[in-house]
């Protein structure tokens, strides 16, 4: 199993793959890495930090899609009706956007520094956006 180490700010988290329940959406998150962006506070889900990747591709559909992500779970939205975007909750979400309730894929799960995560996102929404990487190791 490869470990995932994910590079936001100041803080650092390790994190694995959701290989067996969302195979697609890892093996094309893959061949992005090493994939940097920048996380914003979210506007309608709650306690969470999101990338907007606009129109941006993973050729995926859904697959272990969740509108609940649990603290230390990312997902990405492969768009649809609204953009593609990756969130990673720090706290209580309830996914969605300007259109109403949507689903994101659980494909990575943060592994340590969860205590943490609280902090990095209220960083974000208090200070703004932070740049984020992540990168197998």
């Amino acid at each position: 199993m490869s470990k995932l180490v994910i590079r936001a700010g100041d803080f650092t988290f390790d994190a694995r793959f959701e290989e067996q329940a969302a195979p697609k959406t890892v093996a094309a998150f893959r061949k992005a890495l090493p994939f940097e962006s920048h996380i914003i506070h979210v506007r309608w889900s709650g306690e969470g930090v999101w990338m907007p990747l606009g129109d941006l591709d993973f050729g995926v559909g859904y697959e272990n899609h969740t509108s609940y992500p649990a603290p230390g779970q990312i997902i990405l939205y492969p768009g649809g009706i609204s953009e593609t975007e990756i969130l990673l909750a720090y706290g209580g979400v309830h996914f969605a956007s300007k259109m109403g309730q949507l689903a994101g894929n659980h494909f990575i799960t943060v592994t340590s520094g969860l205590e943490n995560l609280a902090t990095l996102g209220k960083s974000v929404l208090w200070k703004g956006a932070l740049p984020i990487r992540f990168e197998e190791v």
